[in-house]
């Protein structure tokens, strides 16, 4: 099979391994910057062309889209769809996990639990919106935000209000949330390929850091699941549509609550952490639909 994997950098561990585990299955493998492809659109002729020549004959891509250029990665994996491809993550649900309201929206009415979590329109009523979350401690969010940029831990009410007034001023929209203190600084990211858990691991924030992200200088380490986890993870992942997601959760007193489903998890810390062919893994499901 011809293999896109869609990626701004060739030399980041997950798109290496992912070309590396194709390459190894017997796969032609090619790596494109999603950015300098042209979108040509003629009736039922969609194409797509890129340093001189058009891609054709492909089989199947693997968008590994970054959340500063969604808008263009996404049209790209769109044309895609178009011209009969399978991407391993559609390009629906790739908009879907990029907007974090909207997977609120969705995660909840699929019955999966997350901290409480107020969205508002440049809202003055700060005590009542920290309220509603149970009170500071409390977590404000970065609507765009990625690796743990863009999210505080406001200790007070009025750190919360002073933050809210910030990003107000800057017309930056937030979400609020409860402040889970029990999981002590750590997550669980459960790597679902194909409605199946593959591996999952624990990252732990360093001391003094309420964030886990392992770009944040956090650690990780081998984890099992509790049946309740599992299912909360393969839950969320087909809630939101994705075929391949890392899904970010927190063990609470109440059970796991889900903070993020991640379209385009990456792959280095949870093969180092588990030991998991997890890129392997991805290939196989892409053959398994390309044959369908």
């Amino acid at each position: 099979m011809k293999i896109i994997i869609l990626s701004r950098q060739p030399q980041l561990y997950s798109t290496k391994r992912l070309f590396e585990a194709g390459e190894a299955l017997g796969h032609e493998m090619l790596i494109v910057d999603h950015l300098k492809c042209n979108i040509e659109l003629e009736k039922k002729k969609p194409k797509i062309y890129y340093k001189g020549e058009y891609l054709e004959n492909v089989d199947a891509i693997i968008p590994r889209i970054g959340a500063s250029v969604t808008f263009y990665g996404t049209a790209v994996v769109r044309q895609f769809e178009m011209m009969k491809v399978f991407s391993a993550v559609e390009s629906q649900a790739l908009v879907r996990s990029r907007d974090k309201l909207r997977s609120l929206q969705l995660l909840a009415r699929a019955g999966v639990g997350m901290p409480k979590t107020v969205f508002t329109n440049f809202t003055k009523d700060v005590k009542h919106v920290v309220d509603t979350v149970g009170g500071a401690p409390v977590i404000l969010k970065l609507l765009e935000g990625t690796q743990g940029l863009g999210v505080i831990l406001a200790e007070s009410q009025n750190a919360a209000g002073s933050v809210m007034e910030a990003f107000n001023g800057l017309e930056a929209r937030i979400i609020v949330q409860e402040f889970i203190e029990e999981a002590g600084g750590a997550d669980i990211r459960a790597f679902v390929v194909d409605g199946e858990v593959i591996g999952a691991m624990k990252r732990q924030g360093k001391e003094g850091e309420f964030r886990s992200n392992l770009h944040r200088g956090g650690s990780a380490n081998i984890i099992e699941l509790t049946e309740e986890e599992e299912s909360t993870a393969l839950i969320s992942a087909k809630a939101m549509g994705l075929g391949v997601a890392g899904v970010d959760m927190l063990q609470s007193k109440s059970g796991p609550l889900v903070l993020e489903v991640n379209s385009s998890p990456g792959l280095e810390g949870i093969e180092k952490a588990t030991g998991a062919d997890i890129a392997g893994k991805i290939i196989r499901y892409v053959e398994r639909n390309v044959k369908k």
